[in-house]
C-alpha cells in the first residue's frame, strides 16, 4: 500500500432513495494528511456521502474507490444510538474489538481496550452505565469504540451535536491530537463557527461539492449562499473567519440547522 495513494476517492457519484436523488455529482478525495470537515444546510446529503463512504449506500452512478485493506473506524451521531441497551463503557468497545471465547476476551484484548479508554480520558469509567454518562463522555466511549478499530481513517457524523461550547472545544482538541498523531479525519458538522472554521479543510455541500479547500479559500459569502441559500457575511476575528447569516434587519451569528440527509 504506497503511501502516497489516497485512502478514499468519490468519482462523480450519485445517490438515491428510491426515486429521490439525494446527491448528484460528488468528487473529492481524502489523502492520509487529511483532517476535513463536510459542511452543508438540512438534506444536502452530508449523511448520505459518509455512508456511501462507509459502503452502506451504493451510488445510483459513479464510484467510491477505497484503498486497499483501508481500516476505516466510524462515530455515528448519538442520537441514533439506543441508550436503554444495558451495556457499560467497558462493553461498547470490546464489541468492536473481537467475538468473545466462550464469553471471555483474551488478556490481551482487554489491555487494548482498557488503553483505548485511558487514552482519551475515560480512565475509572469502564463499568458505568453509558446513560450514567454526560453527552461529552458518551461521545467519546463512541470514539473509543472507533479507534479500538486501530483505524487509518476515523469518520464522525456530527459530533459536536446536541453538547455545550466547552464539550465542543474538547472534541476538537482531541480531534486535533489525533490527526497529529497520524490520523486522518473525515466529519460532518452543523457547526461553522465553532468547528469547521478550526479545520484545515472544509467541503461545503449541497446536493454536490460546491467549494473544497482551507477556511480561508471557502469561507465567502459568495461560496456560502450557494451552499446554504441564503446570505451570509464573513468577518475575520483574532485571525479566524466569522460567519453571520442575515435575519431580518440585522446579521446574526450562524446557528446550527436542521439535520443533514
Amino acid at each position: 500500500m504506497g503511501s502516497r495513494e489516497p485512502l478514499v476517492v468519490f468519482e462523480h457519484v450519485g445517490c438515491s432513495y428510491g426515486s429521490t436523488n439525494v446527491v448528484d455529482d460528488v468528487g473529492f478525495r481524502l489523502d492520509r494528511s487529511d483532517f476535513a470537515g463536510i459542511v452543508g444546510p438540512s438534506g444536502s446529503g452530508k449523511t448520505t456521502v459518509l455512508k456511501a463512504l462507509l459502503g452502506i449506500v451504493e451510488p445510483s452512478y459513479g464510484s467510491v474507490h477505497r484503498c486497499s485493506d483501508v481500516r476505516i473506524g466510524y462515530v455515528p451521531q448519538l442520537e441514533t444510538i439506543d441508550w436503554t441497551f444495558p451495556v457499560t463503557v467497558f462493553d461498547v468497545v470490546a464489541m468492536t474489538v473481537a467475538r468473545p471465547r466462550f464469553g471471555r476476551l483474551a488478556r490481551s484484548e482487554r489491555r487494548r481496550i482498557g488503553d483505548v479508554l485511558d487514552r482519551i480520558g475515560l480512565d475509572g469509567l469502564h463499568e458505568r452505565h453509558i446513560t450514567e454518562l454526560s453527552g461529552g463522555q458518551q461521545q467519546r466511549v463512541f470514539l473509543a469504540r472507533a479507534l479500538a478499530r486501530e483505524p487509518e481513517l476515523l469518520v464522525l457524523d456530527e459530533p459536536a451535536s446536541g453538547v455545550d461550547v466547552a464539550t465542543r472545544h474538547e472534541i476538537l482538541h482531541e480531534l486535533a491530537d489525533l490527526h497529529r498523531s497520524g490520523l486522518a479525519i473525515v466529519l460532518t458538522t452543523h457547526d461553522i463557527n465553532g468547528l469547521a472554521a478550526h479545520l484545515p479543510r472544509i467541503i461545503c455541500l449541497n446536493r454536490t461539492v460546491v467549494a473544497d479547500g482551507p477556511p480561508e479559500q471557502v469561507l465567502h459569502p459568495y461560496v456560502l449562499e450557494r451552499t446554504y441559500g441564503a446570505p451570509m457575511e464573513v468577518l475575520q476575528h483574532g485571525g479566524m473567519p466569522v460567519v453571520l447569516e442575515h435575519r431580518g434587519h440585522g446579521p446574526h451569528i450562524a446557528r446550527r440547522p436542521g439535520r443533514s440527509a
